[in-house]
């Protein structure tokens, strides 16, 4: 692999675990010795690998301060003007004078992370490390990076956090077996990580109405499903899903009896997140039963936004006589949703207007 990074510059580093990311970082910090190639680092560097991993357990935090800063670089007399401003944004109070293995966890992680940014780093080195703390922490700790940023210091930052690596840097690196598997602006690159992540790219995203092999009457229990497919608003049949588009999930069934209830139920799930369950809407559940005589009716739920976020789904579908009774039914059915720019955060799609109005407060003043 070869990257190079700039004075100020910010790059992402992502791809799943075993990669190499924090291999990497480990080479970069020389806590790896390289077997062929050659790293050329121009500063100081400070890897933020594994919070309070540097920590002796048995000495106070106040020595562990001295100890790990003079490490990074640092002399005595300047971590003495420094000492104030680290235990106060590491926020550990009076336990700065106790041993570290009373500390939690999270104590111990503020304390590495303050020590680290108070160095003056050239280079910062970050691994997984932004979740330290409670959301007014973690806030903190982003604007002492931006700070950081404008002054000039680089990061390296390694993370699962998507939006993290989107709110600090304009550049990243997708690692694969340990090979560099594409380079480019951290939006398009965390793009295209989350669709090999969610196995997007793996599955034929062409959608054709599926058709299911005809019943016998003998098997029938008064209604079939025959076929699956999507349509859009004007009720064209539509070959691929498009996240936030407006979308009828349809399903076609042949009833050989009157039927005075049917009613359909749609479930969808989502392998990439352990089948979660993302979605489970119902005719039934929102009063809407219909009755029917023998004859081809095409059962359908029209989203006006399709809330499903850019990934690989199943579709189950039931038709049921009233909530209970089940008339036939399919489950597994795959589909794709592809998505559009900043849709691709969260679990669902929201539709969205924004606004910043002006607020005129009035005031009487009496004498």
């Amino acid at each position: 692999m070869s990257f190079q990074l700039g004075q100020g510059q910010a790059l992402g580093l992502v791809g799943a675990n075993g990669s190499g990311k924090t291999t990497l970082l480990r080479i970069i910090s020389g806590l790896i010795k390289l077997d062929t190639g050659t790293i050329r680092a121009r500063g100081r560097i400070a890897p933020l690998i594994a919070l309070g991993a540097g920590f002796s357990p048995i000495l106070t935090g106040r020595e562990n301060i001295y100890a790990n800063m003079s490490i990074l670089g640092l002399s005595t007399q300047e971590i003495d003007g420094r000492f104030d401003e680290v235990v106060a944004f590491a926020e550990i109070g009076e336990a700065i004078d106790a041993p570290v293995q009373s500390y939690s966890s999270g104590m111990a992680a503020r304390l590495g992370f303050a020590c680290a940014i108070h160095t003056d780093p050239d280079i910062l080195l970050i691994d997984e490390v932004l979740a330290v703390g409670d959301v007014r922490f973690r806030s903190k700790c982003e604007r002492k990076l931006s700070e950081l940023l404008q002054k000039g210091t680089s990061f390296v930052l390694v993370s699962h956090y998507f939006q993290g690596i989107l709110n600090i840097c304009e550049t990243a690196v997708y690692l694969s077996k340990g090979e560099v598997a594409a380079v480019g602006d951290a939006r398009s690159i965390m793009d295209q990580y989350e669709q090999d992540l969610f196995s997007i790219k793996q599955v034929d995203k062409t959608l054709i109405p599926f058709n299911l092999p005809e019943k016998s009457l003998m098997e029938s229990t008064g209604a079939d499903i025959v076929s699956i497919y999507f349509k859009d608003a004007a009720g064209n049949l539509l070959t691929s899903l498009i996240s936030s588009e407006p979308t009828y999930f349809c399903v076609k069934c042949k009833t050989h009896r009157k039927i005075d209830k049917i009613s359909l139920f749609l479930a969808v799930y989502q392998p990439a997140r352990d089948n979660s369950l993302m979605l489970h809407i119902s005719s039934a559940y929102d009063s809407k039963v219909f009755e029917v005589a023998p004859g081809e009716y095409e059962l359908s739920a029209y989203l006006p936004h399709l809330g499903l976020l850019p990934s690989t789904y199943t579709l189950s579908a039931y038709v049921k006589d009233g909530s209970l009774y089940v008339l036939d039914a399919y489950e597994g059915y795959k589909f794709v949703v592809e998505g559009k720019d900043n849709l691709n955060r969260g679990f669902y799609y929201q539709p969205r207007t924004w606004e910043c109005n002006s607020i005129h407060n009035s005031f009487q003043s009496s004498e």
